[in-house]
């Protein structure tokens, strides 16, 4: 079902023409593999490691480790702590806040050089380093060629956005602009409100009034009407996820809010576009947004796309 008038709102909230605020979202690095080399000495400092609640991240060791010297502060704040000989895996549940910082330290069984290596997980609302890779040996030259495969592989990905983000910056605004870049590409805007199958998470920074959903060619977009729950401070969205059932995460183009949330103000709403693939996102996805220090969320489910 096309809707000419759904199309015009969509260009609006994707140029950002009228918005009071326009932000992108905030990028995390380090999301795939990461590689950590430990050092012989007691100068070796805490390595950050980036969790998530409902997320895995597996630590991979080149030792043997303890699994009587695992020491995990907040233990009770991960649904899965499933450490083996040489891996630890972890999910935190729910429990864990943004913004928290947990010491993991874990001993190796060898008693040589260093002894122990100590981690500080971060609790992030939706990113995680899904695997850690620790090497205490000299690493091998396959890991330093499977390394640098991997950065040219990303440098080839920074390389097409920066591509897709010029071209899309010499393009007109408006609707000119979503026919120029192909993002309507002869079909129009298919529009969905969603507002009465959308779930929301408890203990929200702010509520939900409507929920609309919206797919063109190339994107797809959420569209919430937020209002304040009564808490003191502003409410500004930076960062978005859309995730599916099966884990599969939409790719997040950026995030327009028309003003904080705050109380006594008029509702605020918040867009989120993301690439679609060349056949409509299938299933529910959810969706969840997070201010500047990730510490206050907003988490809808069942969102759908028409």
């Amino acid at each position: 079902m096309h809707h000419s008038v759904s199309a015009v709102l969509l260009s609006l909230f994707l140029t950002g023409e009228g918005a009071a605020l326009a932000q992108s979202p905030a990028s995390t690095v380090g999301l795939s593999i990461r590689r950590v080399e430990l050092v012989s000495d007691d100068a070796q400092p805490a390595v950050e490691v980036a969790v998530s609640p409902g997320l895995s991240t597996v630590f991979l060791f080149d030792s043997e480790v303890s699994r009587e010297g695992l020491m995990l502060e907040g233990r009770e704040r991960f649904a899965m702590v499933d450490a083996g000989l040489t891996t630890l895996r972890l999910i935190p549940s729910e429990k864990i806040s943004a913004g928290e910082r947990l010491k993991l330290t874990v001993r190796f069984q060898d008693g040589a050089a260093p002894a122990s290596a100590t981690f500080v997980l971060v609790a992030h609302p939706a990113r995680s380093e899904a695997q850690v890779e620790v090497y205490r040996r000299k690493r091998s030259v396959e890991t330093y060629q499977e390394e640098v495969r991997q950065a040219r592989i990303e440098a080839e990905k920074c390389r097409e956005e920066n591509e897709r983000l010029r071209g899309e910056r010499g393009a007109p605004d408006g609707l000119t602009g979503l026919i120029s870049t192909k993002v309507l590409s002869g079909r129009g805007v298919d529009f969905r409100d969603v507002t009465k199958d959308v779930t929301q998470g408890p203990a929200g920074a702010a509520a939900s009034h409507t929920v609309n959903a919206y797919r063109a060619a190339r994107r797809v977009a959420v569209e919430v009407a937020l209002m304040s729950r009564g808490n003191d401070q502003p409410w500004t969205a930076v960062g978005a996820t859309l995730r599916g059932k099966a884990n599969e995460e939409l790719k997040v183009l950026q995030v327009w809010q028309s003003g904080p949330v705050a109380p006594g103000s008029d509702t605020q709403r918040v867009v989120v576009e993301a690439e679609a693939a060349s056949e409509a996102p299938q299933g529910s996805f959810t969706l969840k947004l997070w201010d500047a220090d990730g510490r206050r969320t907003v988490t809808l489910g069942n969102v759908t796309f028409p």
